[in-house]
């Protein structure tokens, strides 16, 4: 028995061990391996960096980040988590830099700050130029390691455990199981299509696990399409992403013909939210024929400097951003819903939190602002070490809630969400997607492909949500 049981170790799970552990409390980590043997995390492959106002600085507020969020995700963002979360930034950042994490600053100690689409003004911190996610994942291992109250296994979360009541602890794929008050943040479903700036271990699984313990799941239908993942010919899962922060210091979309991709689609051009802006890029794609449009990046100064990690990515396909234009297409990116939580990271099923991607706080909304998403991450993940109090014992013999055993071929179900459920969506297209997602033709009864039935349940909810909002607003979603 564990007070806390963290299924993952991105900045959410990693942020919220940690701090329980300075509390006093003992603290699991459960994560899925990459190759190698580290986490597979999102947060280790973010670029950009971490939206967050500077206190000092008269030209920003946090109500000015609020605006533009809500801006970006419409009116499904609740304006008051928006503005309780952003509010609590600043602090959630001190807390980071105080475990360690190193972010670039000028000769004077004052952070960077850059820009990128949807903000009004420069807020973004970043680390390494663009290896920001690097530099916090980094930082939280470090930190996790040095709390003797805080252990780590590589395992997949298969089953909650349920004593009737609440959730009371997480059986893994090895069979052990772990009591305590569980914390998902197992990270996004972007394995769910062809091509994903995800890492292969983002298959929906926490979702999954909530739908089944009967938390409610919201808005899942929004998946955000970052606009600029690295194009390679014929290739599938997981794809370089190109920062956003690549067209903050200048760069320029541009079709195959060498014309605008944004000109005359919104104000903001090429910083337009990401929905928009990828978009604007099928429909480029969609005018010229081309398989990708183009991303032109050879205006900025010593690019390879500023920019290593994407120089590296483009260097690898044969081309350098220094003389060269990057072929770009929009790829799944991140998930906008999930697991309804309230502002102390709690679902509606006792001892249950959910945090980071996995969770809908309401601060996304449609369409989530760039660099939102880590600062949600931090704040948040601090909230649950507050909230989550230690177990009670529990009332019987914990029994594992299990996922329903429908499953399919991935590549069968990627290739069928990336038609149906991608960039464009119909009503007519959706509702064969959700017909072909329950054919006994498609679907086969697996209790040893995990992943797979969880990922067929996500994409089941996802498409049921995405049909029935687009047949009452005949909008795309």
């Amino acid at each position: 028995m564990t007070d806390l049981l963290v299924v993952g170790a991105g900045v959410a799970g990693l942020t919220a061990a940690i701090a329980a552990a300075d509390a006093g409390m003992t603290v699991t980590v459960l994560y899925k391996p990459a190759p190698g043997g580290a986490p597979s995390t999102s947060t280790a492959y973010a670029q950009g960096g971490i939206a967050v106002v500077d206190p000092t600085d008269p030209g920003d507020s946090v109500e000015s980040h609020v605006d533009d969020t809500v801006a970006a995700g419409g009116p499904l963002v609740d304006r008051e988590a928006a503005r309780s979360i952003l509010g609590d930034g600043a602090a959630a950042v001190d807390r980071l830099i105080a475990w360690g994490a190193r972010f670039d600053a000028d000769a004077t100690g004052r952070l960077r700050r850059t820009r990128e689409g949807g903000h009004s003004v420069s807020r973004i911190i970043h680390a390494g130029g663009d290896a920001t996610g690097a530099e916090v994942q980094r930082a939280l291992t470090a930190a996790a390691r040095t709390r003797p109250t805080l252990t780590a296994k590589a395992a997949r979360a298969q089953a909650l455990l349920s004593d009737g009541e609440r959730i009371v602890g997480v059986r893994t794929d090895d069979g052990d199981e772990f009591g305590g008050t569980v914390l998902l943040a197992t990270g996004g479903a972007g394995h769910l299509f062809a091509s994903t700036t995800n890492p292969v271990g983002a298959t929906g699984d926490g979702i999954a696990l909530a739908m089944a313990a009967g938390a409610e799941v919201r808005e899942l239908d929004y998946v955000q399409f970052h606009p600029t993942m690295l194009y390679t010919p014929g290739a599938r899962g997981r794809r370089p992403l190109i920062s956003e922060a690549v067209r903050g210091e200048g760069a320029v979309l541009v079709d195959a013909h060498g014309g605008s991709v944004t000109a005359g689609v919104h104000p903001m051009g090429d910083l337009a939210p990401r929905d928009v802006v990828a978009r604007a890029i099928t429909d480029a794609m969609e005018r010229t024929g081309a398989p990708c449009v183009y991303l032109d990046a050879r205006s900025i100064p010593d690019v390879a400097a500023r920019f290593p990690t994407v120089t590296e990515s483009v260097r690898a396909v044969g081309l350098d951003p220094a003389t060269d234009l990057i072929p770009v297409t929009p790829g799944a990116h991140y998930l906008c819903g999930g697991v309804v939580t309230d502002l102390t990271g709690a679902t509606g099923v006792p001892g249950l939190y959910a945090a980071g991607e996995v969770a809908r706080t309401g601060l996304h909304g449609a369409n989530r602002l760039a660099s939102n998403s880590l600062l949600e991450a931090l704040v948040m993940g601090l909230r649950v070490a507050r909230a989550a109090a230690r177990p009670a014992p529990a009332l019987g013999a914990p029994r594992p809630v299990e996922l329903d055993a429908a499953c399919a071929d991935r590549t069968a179900l990627q290739d069928a969400m990336t038609r149906y459920c991608g960039v464009r969506r119909t009503v007519e297209g959706l509702a064969a997607l959700d017909a072909h997602l329950h054919a006994p033709s498609f679907v086969s009864a697996s209790r040893t492909r995990d992943e797979d039935r969880a990922l067929m349940a996500v994409a089941r909810a996802m498409a049921a949500q995405a049909l029935a909002r687009l047949e009452s607003t005949q909008e795309v979603a």
